[in-house]
């Protein structure tokens, strides 16, 4: 059975866990030692305080926000989603921003983003002249609707 594994880098640090039974996403806490304000178009990384192994090549982490700070306080992921490589060993840091008016402080231990393991499929490139034919084409960017 394939796991993931999990190293505390700092012992402060808080191991990841679904809020509930049906949550896709681990949630990830701050490993600070005190905490971090966090001021309107600031930036910010916050480490985990973890590492992981991923199983194998076809396995990915991805970092997303957590709903409630960015809907209620404007805080999100700086890159949007955060890409844990398989083969990545340091560790966890979570870059922050906050898009809102107030600054927003980050407190030790706080949940502040959620990480999903997702599958990777590393397929051969083929280069081609014909992408075949769909309904859609090339339309975009609103091309199907509202």
């Amino acid at each position: 059975m394939k796991s993931l594994k999990i190293k505390r880098l700092n012992e402060n640090a808080i191991l990841p866990e679904r809020a509930s039974a049906g949550a896709a996403g681990m949630d990830l806490h701050a490993c600070i030692p005190s905490p971090v304000t966090i001021a309107p178009r600031e930036l910010v990384r916050i480490p985990t305080g973890l590492a992981i192994a991923l199983p194998d090549e076809n396995t990915v982490a991805l970092i997303f926000a957590r709903s409630g700070l960015g809907i209620k306080h404007g805080v999100s992921l700086s890159n949007a989603v955060g890409v844990i490589d398989s083969d990545y060993r340091g560790e966890i840091c979570v870059g922050l921003c906050n898009v809102g008016g107030e600054p927003y402080t980050i407190e030790p231990n706080e949940r502040i983003a959620q990480m999903v393991l997702m599958p990777v499929l590393n397929l051969p490139l083929e280069e081609t002249d014909d992408l075949g034919e769909t309904e859609r084409g090339a339309g975009g960017f609103g091309s199907t609707g509202r």
